[in-house]
Parts: structure tokens; C-alpha cells; sequence
């Protein structure tokens, strides 16, 4: 009974007269996806940058773009 007692009940209405329509939306192709790399791939990739001024996320993107370079003359 005390844990029922320490949430809110719901409400049988609630007001949304002022409320705001898709306050919260984003299209989809705003919306940045995070990619984890595994540890093994991230540390091969750390340490060719090591000394150098270019970050990861920058190597990885020119890498991903250089693949999709070969994937579309392949299938062209």
C-alpha cells in the first residue's frame, strides 16, 4: 500500500487547452544517431590519430564516405 500511495493518481481528465503541438518534434533527418565503435576498432583508430590534429569522428566519416565512393562504382 505505501508504494501505491507515493505515486500521483491518474487523473480522469487532464487540460491541454494550452498545450503546444509537436513541441517536442524533430524530423528525422535532423536527429544525429550515435555509432559506438568496439574497443578494438576504436583503439586501432586512436592510436593512427595519435599526434595528429584530425578527431575520430572526422576519420571514420571520410572512411564510410570513401566506402560508399566503392560501393556505388561497384554497382553502378
Amino acid at each position: 500500500m505505501e508504494q501505491r500511495n507515493r505515486h500521483k493518481k491518474i487523473k480522469k481528465e487532464y487540460d491541454f487547452s494550452k498545450g503546444v503541438r509537436s513541441k517536442f518534434y524533430m524530423p528525422l533527418e535532423e536527429i544525429e544517431i550515435p555509432i559506438y565503435l568496439e574497443k578494438d576498432v576504436a583503439r586501432f583508430f586512436a592510436e593512427k590519430l595519435k599526434g595528429k590534429k584530425e578527431t575520430l569522428q572526422s576519420l571514420i566519416n571520410e572512411l564510410l564516405r570513401k566506402n560508399i565512393e566503392i560501393a556505388n562504382r561497384v554497382s553502378a
